[in-house]
This record gives structure tokens, sequence and C-alpha cells, in this order.
């Protein structure tokens, strides 16, 4: 007897169920892997993003304010080359060089010239330089610019000199000097043993007799005005060295600069005598020649009663 029998199927294929959640979670986990991917890619992007900025990023300089160097609160004195050369003084025009040129030349070629200066000005080396056969010997109310001169030119000879006088006294003082010009301050005299108010008498002895040939009166340096010392005593001693020459016959050359200011046009008028004795003038300087006086001598000014 013929048995016929069929063979057991075999499923091969999963269960839909178990496929599903395979399937599902390969999604989540290939999801994931690319949220991953992405966060690192970004991150990478931008990182190289910067790195590229930064390495060709123009470098910015910022300029900033330059600090002045703080000045000094209080004034500090010049030294002599800033007053000599580089000062607010005034320097001379090559005129009024020339006419004290002329003077000291005229001087040096009878004797060795005498030259007394009343200032240290700009031209205080030239005129040094130009009577360097002679003796030039300068006054100055600054005795800090004496110092300094006598430490860089020790061949030049310097004194300072306290003037008391103040502008504001000036037309006192000229009244003293006129009531006294019978003694203390008479035209003739030595200065030395003078209460003159208006004489210098605090110079080295020695300076009251030498026989001046040229007189310059540039200093003291100032404005004219106020407590300044003004040049009254300069003037005034000028005058009096000129007229008070012994030896010889020849006049005293005396300058005086400036002579356009109050102070130095009065005072010499009234010392220098201008209507007798002026000769000649350029810019601002005043020449005048002055000749002796006898000792016995009361006044100034021939034509006046000074």
């Amino acid at each position: 007897m013929k048995t016929s029998s069929k063979p057991a199927e075999v499923d091969l294929l999963p269960s839909s169920s178990s496929s599903d959640d395979n399937h599902g979670g390969g999604i989540r986990e290939m999801t994931q892997l690319l949220i991953l991917c992405s966060i690192f890619v970004f991150l990478l992007l931008s990182s190289l993003m910067i790195l590229r900025k930064s390495s060709f990023a123009p470098s910015i300089t910022i300029a900033l304010p330059s600090v002045a160097k703080s000045k000094p609160i209080f004034p500090q004195p010049a030294s002599s080359s800033d007053t000599l050369f580089g000062s607010s003084r005034r320097k001379m025009s090559s005129g009024e060089i020339k006419s004290i040129s002329a003077a000291l030349s005229r001087c040096n070629n009878i004797t060795h010239c005498n030259f007394l200066v009343f200032g240290l000005t700009k031209e205080t080396l030239l005129w040094h330089s130009l009577n360097k056969n002679g003796r030039t010997v300068f006054v100055e109310s600054n005795a800090y610019l004496v110092r300094d001169l006598e430490s860089n030119q020790p061949e030049i000879e310097a004194y300072d000199v306290e003037f008391a006088t103040e502008v504001t006294e000036m037309y006192d003082l000229i009244e003293s000097v006129n009531e006294q010009v019978r003694n203390e301050c008479r035209p003739v005299q030595n200065l030395l043993y003078s209460d003159c108010p208006l004489g210098i008498n605090d110079l080295p002895n020695y300076v009251y007799d030498v026989e001046w040939d040229v007189i310059l009166v540039d200093g003291p340096w100032g404005i004219n005005s106020g407590e300044a010392a003004g040049r009254m005593s300069a003037i005034f001693t000028a005058g009096v060295l000129a007229r008070s020459k012994r030896n010889g016959e020849k006049s005293v050359d005396v300058f005086v600069n400036e002579f356009d200011r109050e102070v130095e046009w009065i005072c010499s008028e009234e010392f220098l005598c201008t209507e007798e004795n002026l000769v000649e003038s350029k810019g601002s300087l005043a020449h005048f020649v002055i000749g002796k006086m006898n000792h016995d001598s009361n006044r100034f000014c021939l034509n006046s009663g000074s």
C-alpha cells in the first residue's frame, strides 16, 4: 500500500513583529549617528572658520595720544648760553654793532682799549672778541649768569652787582641826584667812596681806577616798569666814569642801547646830556661822546641847571 508523505514547511523569514522591532532600532541608531556626525562637522567647520579669520584678519594699531613731558612748576634759571644767544633779549642790528665796533677800532689804533659793558647779552662774546687786544669788563645784575659765564668762558671778566633801584623811583632818584650834585652825586668823583643813590660803588676797587675808553649801557635787562631795576644807575655811573677820566685828552664813547625807552631817554638827557653830547643814533642805540670835566664841576650838562 502506497503512502504519500508531505514535507514540513520551514519558515525562513522572521516574523513581522520581530522585523519591525529590528528595523526601528536601526533607524534610531542611524539618526543618532547622523546627529553626532552633524555636530562634529559643525564644530570642525566653526573651528576652521575661526582659524581662517584670525590668520587673515588685518592687524589693528591703536594710536594713543602722545603725552607731553611735564614742565617744571617753578621756572628754572636760564643758562648763559640761552640768555646770550637764544633768549628773548633783542639782538642788535648790524648797523648798531658796526657803530660800537668802529669806536673800539679807533680806540685800539691809539692804545689798548678799556671797554666797560653793563649787561650780559647776545653780543657778549662778540664784544670780547672785538676788543681782544684790550681789556673788556662786564657788569651784570644776574649773579647766576655771571657764574655760568665764568665756568664756560673763564677768560671773560665779569662781575655781578645788585641794583637797589626800581623804575617807579626814577624821577625821585633824579631829583635826589640834583639835590646832592655838589657833594655825594658830583659828576666828577671816585664812586667807590660815594653814597649817591644812583652811584654803583660795590665793584672791585681797581675798576674805579681804570681809564675807560668805551662804555656800553645794555643792562640791567628787563622792562621799564614796575619793580624792574632799570638802567638809571648804569647811565649815571657811565656819565661819572667818563667825566672823571684823569689822564689824556681823549673823550669817552658812551653807548646806550634801547635809547627809545623812557628810562634810557630821560636818564641820558640828565646825565649824558643829549643836546650836547649825542653824536649818532642808529636804531635803538645812542652814541654819546663825553669829555673830561674839572674836579670842581657841579652840574652834568653845561646848558642846564642839573
